[in-house]
């Protein structure tokens, strides 16, 4: 887990510095403020984009798709952030098999729950 993460970070930094590059020799002189300003803005709008069209599509068979995705992304950020906090305070160890095991117990349970659903639906419909 923590070469993946020095591995993302040194990647990050690397682009960092290219589109810095770039930039100064176009010769827009950015601030660091005005980089991050336009790249997670541009970045954010293209996910909005994608993220909007894949959601009206998804939303025409059922809006409980929508909201699994969304549940799964804000655990993805909650089980990172776990791990981060652990190797931060150095209570637990950092280990990306924790997060798989955190994101299993869900779509484990996520799958009973739809399992009762669809059992509940077929009684429904036999009485």
């Amino acid at each position: 887990m923590e070469k993946t993460i020095k591995f993302l970070t040194n990647f990050i930094n690397n682009v960092h510095d290219l589109i810095l590059q770039v930039t100064k020799l176009f010769n827009f002189h950015l601030t660091d403020k005005n980089l991050h300003f336009w790249v997670i803005g541009l970045i954010g709008m293209l996910v909005f984009l994608f993220i909007d069209i894949l959601f009206k599509t998804i939303s025409k068979w059922s809006v409980s798709i929508i909201s699994f995705i969304y549940t799964f992304t804000v655990l993805l950020t909650l089980v990172f952030a776990l791990e981060i906090e652990q190797k931060i305070t150095g209570r637990g160890s950092m280990e990306f098999s924790d997060i798989v095991s955190g994101l299993w117990g869900f779509i484990v349970l996520f799958g009973v729950y739809l399992l009762c659903k669809i059992v509940i639906g077929l009684v429904r419909k036999l009485i």
